[in-house]
């Protein structure tokens, strides 16, 4: 029989040194090609069904392939060492290795949404899921095939290469994998090496974080991710003390007849520029006109964000949960949404660009919102040559509304995010036509001043025919607007410089003016009459993280206990941002005084808790 040819034998015992030469080279090289295999095999899957050309983009930067198959060769070296027969250890190895592959590629096929490490502790709530999400789980050829490579492989090693060495090999040869594997962790943990040096842009979308993570194979950035967007308790958290503060506070619903319809809008990029000081030659009124009339029939303030000309999200979510710290949601996560949907709300919403910006066909159901229109699965129809403008997404935000109330009539929370006003904006032209500008700026500055101006006068002209719609309706309609930051001004933020905006930080003004927005919340005459107040005047400046605490409080909610708990913190310190900036006492200042500063770690504490463990099942 053929395994019973020197080559293919178990042992090297009797043969001659050139012999035994032979019988090892064969034995290692054939594995090591085996683990090189195994390596490639599952960069096949790593693309899930994004472009094939992707799979080629890999080899083409060869640093991409080697952190993606090194983990499998030192895995498979280990294993080796462990059970000393090839087959065994190329068996188990492709257990581990194919088994993560396919469970990135199902996540691929079925979410748009890749595997990473923390999601291994929510495999129990993944295999619930997928019974009740229908998904379809049917292997298709490339798994045949990916299977058929493994067995195919065993067999190979079980009859061809079979060398078990002695003990004392096996344990050097476990103990080099090991200790290789500790002096490369580091590279596999290096932000500046995943963030810059693989880059592979050829044929994705670099503002995807799924196609960024699959544009580097798989096992690399899972690897990768272990090292990233972990939850970690903050430094001195007291789980028990926590819990039992949280569970001081008896969770409230709605009033009997304060249920109102709740639209919230955020608007990209949009604030009120006529509040800059010394700032002249703009026509400030012309641009602002409609805005500035809903703020005087409204309850307005300023905003603070954590953020500047980008990150959208963080000022999204920060709304919508009440965290300061935002994190790679992965799971369920106790939100606002949540919150809204325990009360017997339809809770829904829109933003009319595409699905996997930001992750938010996922991260936007994690968060509660279990219907969400996108540019995918609902505003292409309306839009099919470009990305939803304001003047169709304020529209269609009432003719979801109105389906619901004339459908299932429930109480209505709709959580929306706009696009129109994202920069950056034309230098060459002014492609609106109108002027707010006289001249005396630089012809790019001017062009990108009035572009932006002009976005900002349309959108506020469709806030207000959306506004007049709700200002006709019987049922109790409340609607937030607050914009999400300021917006991209030039490079180097050229216009603000040349406009002689302050943007130092350090001064209370140039702070305000970096990271300040406004929020405006307005109700028809049916909300203010069930809810017993007239929504006018200024309110007081509020942080993206407690603008829902503000809204609660000036309605007469209570909320749950994470409302209750975090609005006494709000209180005290109603500006609280992830730049190490409070508001305390009516200052703003970077050093919290110990009463502030025990606050501050209080809410830390149960931003934590509340965080990580969901109570909406």
């Amino acid at each position: 029989m053929l395994k019973d040819f020197w080559l293919f034998g178990t042992s090297s015992a009797g043969l001659n040194p050139r012999r035994k030469v032979l019988f090892w080279t064969w034995n290692g090289g054939v594995l090591l090609l085996a683990g090189i295999c195994l390596g490639v095999l599952s960069l096949l899957f790593a693309y899930g069904t994004y472009a094939k050309a992707l799979m080629k983009s890999y080899f083409e930067h060869p640093l991409i392939a080697v952190l993606n198959i090194l983990p499998v060769l030192l895995l498979l070296l280990i294993l080796y060492g462990l059970i000393g027969r090839p087959w065994a250890a190329f068996l188990v190895s492709s257990v581990v290795v194919w088994g993560l592959s396919l469970a990135n590629y199902y996540l691929l096929r079925c979410r748009d949404d890749p595997l990473m490490f923390e999601d291994i502790k929510y495999i129990r709530e993944a295999g619930a899921i997928t019974q009740n999400a229908n998904y379809d789980l049917s292997p298709d050829k490339r798994i045949w095939f990916g299977l058929l490579c493994i067995v195919a492989g065993t067999l190979f090693l079980k009859f061809l290469v079979r060398g078990v060495p002695r003990w004392q090999v096996r344990l050097g040869l476990g103990a080099a994998g090991v200790v290789c594997c500790v002096a490369v962790a580091g590279v596999y943990a290096d932000d500046d090496l995943y963030d810059n040096g693989t880059q592979n842009f050829d044929y994705i979308n670099r503002w995807s974080s799924t196609q960024l993570y699959i544009s580097k194979g798989f096992l690399y950035p899972f690897l990768h991710s272990i090292t990233v967007d972990s939850v970690e308790p903050p430094e001195g958290y007291d789980e028990a003390a926590t819990e039992d503060l949280l569970h001081s506070y008896t969770g409230a619903d709605i009033p009997e007849g304060q249920q109102v319809d709740l639209i919230t809008i955020q608007l990209e990029a949009f604030a009120d520029f006529s509040r800059f000081e010394n700032v002249e030659g703009i026509d400030w009124e012309s641009a602002y006109a409609d805005y500035h009339a809903l703020e005087a029939e409204s309850y307005t303030g300023d905003l603070i964000t954590n953020i500047f000309a980008g990150g959208t999200v963080d000022t999204e979510r920060a709304f919508l949960t009440g965290y300061a710290d935002l994190w790679n949601f992965r799971t369920n996560t106790n939100s606002y949404g949540w919150y809204f949907g325990s009360q017997g709300y339809a809770v829904e919403g829109s933003h009319p660009s595409y699905d996997w910006f930001y992750n938010r066909r996922n991260v936007n159901a994690y968060l509660g919102i279990l219907t969400y229109y996108f540019l995918e699965n609902h505003y292409q129809e309306l839009s099919p040559d470009a990305i939803a403008p304001d003047s169709i997404l304020f529209p269609e935000i009432f003719n979801l509304y109105a389906a619901n109330r004339d459908g299932e009539g429930k109480p209505y929370f709709s959580f929306n995010v706009t696009y129109q006003g994202h920069g950056p904006y034309d230098t060459e032209s002014v492609w609106r036509g109108e002027h707010y500008t006289d001249g005396r700026y630089s012809t790019e500055t001017a062009n990108i001043v009035d572009n932006y101006l002009g976005s900002v006068s349309d959108t506020a002209e469709q806030l207000s025919a959306l506004v007049d719609q709700f200002r006709e309706e019987e049922r109790p309609v409340v609607l937030v607007v607050y914009g999400d930051h300021k917006p991209w001004l030039g490079y180097n933020n050229s216009a603000y410089l040349e406009l002689g905006v302050n943007l130092d930080t350090s001064t209370q003004e140039g702070f305000y003016n970096y990271y300040g927005t406004r929020y405006l919340i307005w109700a028809n005459d049916a909300a203010k009459e069930v809810l017993g107040q007239d929504f006018l005047g200024e309110g007081p400046d509020v942080s993206s993280c407690f603008l829902m605490n503000l809204l609660f409080d000036y309605v007469g909610w209570e909320g749950d206990a994470w409302a209750q708990a975090t609005t006494d913190i709000w209180r005290e310190i109603p500006v609280l941002t992830t730049v190490d900036r409070y508001l305390r006492n009516g200052e703003l200042t970077a050093e919290l005084d110990p009463e502030g500063q025990a606050l501050l770690e209080t809410y830390r504490s149960l931003e934590y808790y509340y965080g990580t463990h969901f109570q909406y099942g």
